[in-house]
């Protein structure tokens, strides 16, 4: 009888997967919400710098 139900375990065990292939009736559809931010930062040289202090009236 052990043998039986040790029998009946491993034949359980081995009896693989079960897949089921479904297809779909409508396309898949894939919502992305994507922000982009750019930031860009200019230096100014510091002679360039004192140009516009001086002379503020240019920019």
């Amino acid at each position: 009888m052990r043998i039986a139900i040790l029998a009946l375990a491993l034949a359980g065990a081995l009896a693989g997967c079960v897949t089921i292939n479904a297809t779909p009736d409508k396309p898949i559809d894939i919502n992305l919400n994507v922000n982009i931010r750019q930031e860009i930062v200019v230096s100014l040289r510091e002679d360039a710098r004192e140009l516009i202090r001086e002379n503020p009236d240019l920019f």
